[in-house]
């Protein structure tokens, strides 16, 4: 019986409750709530007899299968701390990252065995490298096997508590990635809903209502489309696991909308999770293309997180998908879960505002009508890690109470809600007039040539910056000029948002979550003439 609001004690409370009930299904296995604990014990034991402890850090450097999941659950048996690497890095990033988080140790695909040879030597903190056979045939000489680290007996338990944390690392969009350390309890509450999502009982109140929170949770099948290295799937991943959900896993290398309309009629699948537009859009258009093929009865929620998520692509899945409701909910990495959002006349989208969440503006809570930032307080990170001087930048303390503070511009409406504008790193201003990029960003994807948009700013002269639109073409529509794609955005944008100059690409630069690169972007943007 779980004794704290520890991830790894939660979750062992769930395998005692429900052991035979499936936890996870993929393609390369289907393991019960009592096997997927056992594999991780046995894994915990392989890692501790390597020397992995308590406060160690543990990357997870993987494409989505069952050792990602194994990983992180195994790590938090032992006390150590899991984090996220993004596959796409090359040698130069991973550097950075695995030296930033002082890595312990790294459990990295089989393919990727050549550029962890490459960089081992520039890693003083690394105890062992684990090699996961991933049917690559490459060589892992210089990491442990993955299979002889599960080939131990379960040991265990070993000292935990609620205060252990994970590290949850940002994207590095705008800037390099930084470390956002969830202490457990913190997380359980911020990131995975209370474990009170999928039963009848609400939250957790004591660590001991795990039992049933598992027993009697609704016996459901989420599938999670994103990698499980973006939060937004981890988050989502751990709110189903809480409460005795069997997650579906693609284990396919690329996104296929095609291939993952298969598994969820295959599976039955009742929740499809996804990060944005990046995702919505092909699996509308997939649907679209193959009227009637799918059979989606099983499908109650499609519902996205950590990306916009546009309107009008709500509006055609839910035509598409007639059973299924829609939800988008908006988290940050430093804040977790902040609410479901609602349709907004103006800006990106519409958030609740209450005592846990306000807009703070120059280290003071917002009055209504002011502008600032997105902010969370109760359950939050305790900072980035190693990086005291951002931390103090972004984790304040406010009227006595400790502040997350997003990089998310809002303003405070005086109807209770805030109304959210996007990401105040990435805005432009053109003669004095602010541009948040997502707005910009939603309205281009709604031209019938246009299949995908990021928006930049390029340095003018005269207004300081103006707005580019950096535009991929839908296959087999003629580019259109841009005066066409002006108008179609007057009735949608002020004037000073509409983009002065188009940039049209083969393909938007995003990352495997389908975030966009704005970095990327600038460049891009900076071609305009």
């Amino acid at each position: 019986m779980a004794s704290q609001f520890h991830l790894a004690d939660l979750f062992e409370g769930v395998a005692a409750a429900v052991p035979d009930r499936l936890a996870l299904v993929g393609d390369s296995s289907r393991q019960t709530y009592a096997e997927l604990n056992d594999r991780c014990d046995r894994l915990a034991a392989g890692l501790a007899a390597h020397g992995v402890g308590r406060g160690d850090t543990v990357g997870l450097y993987l494409y989505n299968g069952p050792a990602y999941l194994e990983g992180f659950i195994a790590a938090c048996k032992l006390g150590a701390v899991p984090y996220n690497v993004n596959y796409r890095y090359r040698a130069e990033e991973l550097r950075y990252l695995f030296a930033n988080a002082q890595s312990a140790a790294v459990i990295h695909g089989a393919e990727f065995a050549p550029i962890m040879r490459e960089i081992r030597g520039d890693l003083p903190t690394l105890k062992a490298t684990v090699a996961v056979d991933d049917g690559s045939g490459e060589d892992i000489a210089g990491s442990v096997p993955y299979a002889e680290l599960l080939a131990h007996e379960p040991a265990g338990p070993w000292p935990r508590s609620e205060s252990d944390f994970v590290l949850c690392y940002t994207g590095g969009t705008t800037g390099m990635p930084k470390g956002v350390m969830w202490p457990h309890k913190a997380f359980v509450f911020a990131c995975a809903g209370g474990g009170g999502y999928f039963n009848p009982h609400g939250v957790l109140v004591e660590p001991q209502d795990i039992d049933s929170r598992a027993r009697d949770g609704y016996q459901l099948k989420m599938f999670p489309l994103a990698p499980l290295m973006h939060m937004a799937a981890m988050w989502a991943v751990w709110s189903a696991l809480l409460n005795g959900v069997t997650i579906v896993l693609d284990e396919g290398r690329v996104f296929s909308a095609e291939r993952m309309l298969d598994t969820a009629e295959r599976e039955a699948v009742n929740m499809i999770q996804f990060v944005g537009d990046a995702m919505a859009i092909p699996l509308r258009d997939t649907l679209r293309a193959n009227p009637g093929r799918w059979n989606l009865a099983s499908v109650f929620n499609l519902g996205s997180g950590g990306a916009v998520f546009s309107q009008h692509l709500k509006d055609e899945l839910k035509e598409l998908v007639p059973s299924a409701g829609i939800t988008d909910g908006l988290g940050a990495s430093e804040t977790g879960i902040s609410g479901m959002a609602e349709k907004s006349e103006e800006g990106v989208m519409r958030l609740p505002a209450d005592e846990r969440q306000q807009v703070v503006v120059d280290g003071r809570i917002a009055r209504v009508g002011e502008m600032g930032f997105v902010a969370r307080t109760g359950h939050t990170p305790i900072g980035y890690f190693g990086d005291p001087e951002k931390s103090a930048e972004v984790f304040q303390t406010i009227e006595g109470k400790l502040w997350a503070v997003s990089g998310d511009a809002a303003r405070l409406d005086d109807d209770g809600k805030i109304t959210l504008f996007g990401r105040g790193s990435t805005c432009i201003n053109t003669g004095g007039e602010k541009v948040f990029p997502e707005e910009v960003e939603e309205a281009l994807r709604t031209h019938p040539a246009v299949f995908d948009a990021v928006v930049a700013g390029q340095k003018d002269e005269r207004w300081g910056e103006r707005v580019v639109g950096v535009v991929s073409r839908r296959p087999g529509v003629a580019t259109p000029n841009l005066d066409d794609v002006k108008a179609h955005l007057a009735a949608r944008l002020a004037g000073y948002k509409v983009p002065r100059a188009l940039v049209w690409v083969d393909e938007i630069k995003r990352s495997p979550a389908g975030k966009q690169d704005y970095r990327w972007a600038k460049d891009m943007a900076e071609q305009a003439v």
